[in-house]
């Protein structure tokens, strides 16, 4: 099984977010910057984060994205369940399967696909953005807010 790239770029947003000593807001154009994702992709993502109430938007000079719930409590197998979409690996309706109703496969691909999810849900934000993670996103945060500063790169 391979995730999305909608998934992939929803996490990474959620773990750029969950870093709570980052000195300044962070927007989609930084966020977009840091991974090299197009920007009008990173606003459908961000747009689906805020509907799901796990970031907050707020508009303005001073505005950005924050998390809007506790990283302890976001299981990475219920993230992934809500960006992913369809709970099925297989769809044995298009085009029908000549074997649609006698074949097992479908069952045991659901239930692979169930026990990848109760594994992922033993995991949260916070365990994935623990030490050398968070410490990585806090560094490329500031790296960006220099780049950013005024005169930067200009000696």
């Amino acid at each position: 099984m391979q995730l999305t790239r909608f998934s992939d770029f929803g996490l990474r947003v959620l773990m750029y977010l969950n870093q709570h000593d980052l000195p300044a807001p962070v927007t989609i154009a930084e966020i977009a910057g840091q991974f090299d994702i197009p920007h009008n992709h990173l606003v459908k993502v961000v747009n689906r984060l805020g509907k799901l109430g796990w970031i907050s938007a707020l508009r303005g000079r001073n505005g950005g994205l924050r998390l809007a719930v506790p990283a302890d409590g976001l299981r990475l197998g219920t993230v992934l369940r809500s960006l992913e979409g369809s709970s099925e690996l297989v769809d044995c309706d298009t085009p029908p399967c000549a074997l649609r109703g006698r074949c097992l496969l479908k069952g045991a691909l659901n239930a692979g696909l169930e026990a990848f999810y109760a594994k992922l849900d033993e995991y949260t934000l916070a365990d994935v953005c623990a030490q050398g993670t968070g410490e990585a996103i806090v560094v490329m945060h500031r790296r960006f807010l220099d780049a950013a500063r005024p005169g930067a790169g200009h000696a």
